[in-house]
C-alpha cells in the first residue's frame, strides 16, 4: 500500500524534536509540505533543510510558545491569516511531571491552556478551509493515561482526557465535510521527555535511571521501547486518503502496554 500525500498541506506541533519531528519527517516523505512548530528556530531550521522536496514539497517553520498561550493564539492566527491546511496534527510538550497532591489550581489551568486551548484555538483556525474543500485531516497526539492513568502525570491524564473527547465531539460535527478527527493515545517512546520523567523517578526512588527504563521495558509486552519513525508511519496513514473511513477513534500506538480494552 502505498501512502501518497501529494499536494497536501500539512501543520505538525511540536515539532523540533521527538514524536513530533518524526511525524513532520514521515508527512514531507509521504509528499506533503510541512510546517514545523516549536519554540526552537534553530532546530527547526535545521529540520527542514533536510526535509525532502523531490514531490515539490514547500516546507517551512513557524516559531511558537506553546505555554505562554496569548502570545501563541496571536501567533497561530496570523499564521492562518496566510496558510491553510489539509492535514493538521495537534501536538505540544507535556506539562509538568506530579500527582495530585503535588499540584494546585494554577498547574491545571497552566495544562489547559497548554493541552487543550492550543489544541482547540488551533483547530478552530485550520477548519475554515478544511470545510471549504470538503476534506481535512484533524491529528491529536494523546496518552495511554487517558485510560489508564499514570499517577505521576495528574496534569496530563486530565487535560488529555479532556481532549480526546472533545475530538470525539468533533468528529461527529465535521464527518459531513469529509474531514476525520483520530487521536492517537501514545505509550512509551524513545524521546527527551521519556529520559526526563525517567531521570526524576531514578531521582525519587533512588535508583539508576537505566533500572528505570529496564522496568519501563518490562511491562510493555513486545519488550521494548517505541521509536519516533513508528509512530510517523501511522500519523501518515491517518492523514492520507487510505483512512477515509477512520474518525472519532481513539488508536494505541503501545506495543501492548494498555491492559483495558
Amino acid at each position: 500500500m502505498n501512502i501518497s500525500l501529494k499536494g497536501k498541506k500539512a501543520l505538525v506541533g511540536g515539532s523540533s524534536g521527538g514524536i513530533g519531528k518524526a511525524v513532520a519527517i514521515q508527512l514531507a516523505e509521504s509528499g506533503a509540505s510541512v510546517t514545523l512548530t516549536s519554540h526552537s528556530a534553530s532546530k527547526l531550521q535545521k529540520i527542514v533543510s533536510h526535509l525532502p522536496t523531490d514531490q515539490g514539497q514547500k516546507h517551512q517553520y513557524l516559531v511558537v510558545d506553546f505555554s505562554d498561550f496569548r502570545a501563541y493564539q496571536d501567533s497561530i492566527t496570523e499564521y492562518f491569516t496566510h496558510n491553510s491546511v489539509d492535514i493538521l496534527v495537534n501536538n505540544t510538550q507535556g506539562p509538568s511531571a506530579g500527582n495530585t497532591l503535588e499540584k494546585g489550581l494554577v498547574d491545571y489551568q497552566e495544562a489547559f491552556d497548554l493541552l487543550f486551548k492550543t489544541t482547540v484555538r488551533t483547530t478552530e483556525l485550520a477548519l475554515d478551509q478544511m470545510i471549504k474543500n470538503k476534506w481535512g485531516r484533524i491529528i491529536n497526539v494523546a496518552s495511554v493515561s487517558v485510560k489508564e492513568p499514570l499517577s505521576y502525570l495528574a496534569l496530563s491524564n486530565t487535560l488529555r482526557a479532556a481532549v480526546v473527547t472533545w475530538a470525539k465531539s468533533l468528529a461527529t460535527d465535521v464527518g459531513p465535510s469529509g474531514i476525520t478527527v483520530n487521536s492517537i493515545l501514545t505509550g512509551y517512546f524513545d524521546t527527551d521527555r521519556i529520559a526526563q520523567l525517567n531521570a526524576k523517578k531514578a531521582e525519587q526512588l533512588g535508583i539508576p535511571q537505566e533500572d528505570v527504563r529496564s522496568d519501563m521495558e518490562s511491562k510493555v509486552p513486545v519488550k521494548r521501547i517505541g521509536k519516533p519513525e513508528e509512530y510517523g508511519y501511522l500519523t501518515a496513514f491517518l492523514a492520507s486518503e487510505k483512512a477515509a473511513y477512520i474518525t472519532g477513534t481513539q488508536i494505541p500506538i503501545d506495543g501492548g502496554l494498555l491492559k483495558s480494552l
